[in-house]
């Protein structure tokens, strides 16, 4: 008894041990294949500390935070330094805002864009009680253009040298942002250029600020053909503040888009979570967008990311609706290691039962080759003694067949075997005894 329960544990790992091989196989090639848990810290270069960008990266974080990611914020001085850092492959920077016209010419392998997040103008600052049409009007003065690396000095100096007048005697002033401000309503420059929200409190302060006049760009249209990330924009009159009619009269601006740049290693679940980010902190109407326009697909520079793709057809990835960001994640991770419990698990246990089946019973099929020889044998002509030899080799394998161990539930194979001894044994006695072949031949 114990032999056979040897046997059929023996039969059991013969079958089982290959099985599970191929079962751990597809899990481990799905573990292969599968990403790694996004990092709960991330790093966002954002600009100067007192402007729009880093305004609504503090945003982001309050929001990332909710879904326990944390947003770590970088300062720099604009979106040109942004850009560098998102490209340097020394740098920790994952993600960054970067103005439109940036990164146009530029090397994008390591990079891919999550929308454009919206409408940025270009505001142009100057003293004196007339309001400048013409950018040929700031030649000779003093410009504050903005920091250097920074976006604003980028457009700016890409619009003066248009015009050939980004040289002496124009004195470029590297300076941006309140501390442009400060020395244009002191007096010590004459313009300023500045890339900001029009909600920004600086822009605001700038058009009531007394014999300071803001640009009307009348070419406008000339720009956005020569320069294809440039928008022409309209601010129309009285749209500011309707009871002071401020603006008094209708400005044609220019702007350009603020964009969402990730690394293409970010994990697609970060990067879903900041699209999501951007829609919740960028999807309000303004000024120069209607509800929810922003965030958009439309980034003329930089292609989409995969996900920024999926997430502006269809949205938010399904589980991350429903559950919790850490809880979308990990069942998102778990139903990938299931896909082999489906493909190749469950085919896997219902070829178990036939394989052992096939298993015991070979060892008694294979008897059916003797037998059939033995059968054949009868149909020659056979002396007495070779019947009675016939007779004591049936008897031999009816003895050893009995010796097979088999499982109760497929002993019905044992019993019909016996059955096809008889049979032939019959025969043979029958020829012993002179009585011709009685039953016809068995199966082979």
């Amino acid at each position: 008894m114990a032999t056979g329960k040897i046997r059929y544990n023996r039969d059991l790992l013969l079958i089982g041990i290959p099985a599970g091989v191929i079962v751990v196989a597809a899990f481990a090639a799905a573990m292969y294949v599968m990403r790694p848990a996004p990092p709960g810290e991330i790093t966002i270069s954002t600009g100067v500390a007192d402007g729009t960008y880093h305004a609504y990266a503090m945003q982001y974080r309050e929001i990332l935070a909710r879904h326990g990611v944390t947003l770590r914020l970088v300062p720099s001085a604009g979106a040109v330094e942004n850009f560098r850092r998102l490209i340097d492959t020394e740098s920790d920077v994952d993600v960054a805002f970067v103005q439109g016209g940036i990164a146009a010419m530029q090397n994008l392998d390591t990079i891919a864009s999550l929308g454009s997040l919206y409408i940025e103008p270009l505001w142009v600052f100057h003293r004196g009680t007339e309001r400048f049409t013409r950018m040929q009007s700031l030649q000779g003065k003093a410009i504050a253009v903005g920091a250097h690396s920074s976006g604003t000095a980028a457009l700016a100096l890409t619009l003066l040298r248009s015009h050939g007048i980004a040289r002496p005697p124009t004195r470029m002033v590297y300076v941006g942002g309140r501390a442009a401000a400060d020395l244009l309503m002191s007096g010590r420059v004459d313009a300023m250029f500045l890339m900001s929200d029009i909600q920004s409190p600086l822009v605001r302060e700038l058009i009531d600020a007394p014999g300071i006049q803001l640009m009307s760009f009348e070419s406008a249209e000339a720009y956005v053909r020569q320069h294809f990330y440039l928008q022409h924009l309209t601010l129309p009159e009285g749209v500011l503040d309707l009871e002071r009619n401020v603006p008094s009269t209708r400005i044609h601006l220019l702007g350009t888009t603020a964009n969402l740049l990730a690394r293409t290693d970010l994990h697609p679940a970060l990067a879903y979570l900041l699209l999501r980010a951007a829609s919740e902190v960028h999807g309000k109407p303004g000024i120069f967008a209607g509800l929810r326009q922003y965030p958009s697909q439309d980034d003329p520079e930089v292609p989409l990311s995969a996900e920024a793709a999926r997430y502006y057809k269809s949205g938010a990835p399904f589980l991350q609706r429903y559950l919790p960001f850490w809880a979308a994640n990990l069942t998102d991770r778990m139903l990938v290691l299931l896909l082999p419990a489906v493909a190749v698990l469950l085919p896997v246990i219902k070829l178990l039962p036939p394989l052992y089946r096939w298993r015991v019973s070979s060892r008694i099929y294979r008897w059916y080759a003797k037998l059939k020889e033995m059968e054949l044998q009868l149909e020659e002509r056979r002396t007495q003694e070779e019947l009675e030899e016939i007779l004591a080799r049936l008897d031999e394998m009816e003895e050893a067949v009995n010796l097979i161990e088999t499982p109760h539930a497929y002993s019905e194979n044992l019993y019909i075997f016996r059955q096809h001894i008889d049979l032939v044994r019959q025969r043979a006695q029958a020829r012993a005894r002179g009585q011709g072949i009685v039953p016809a031949p068995i199966a082979a």
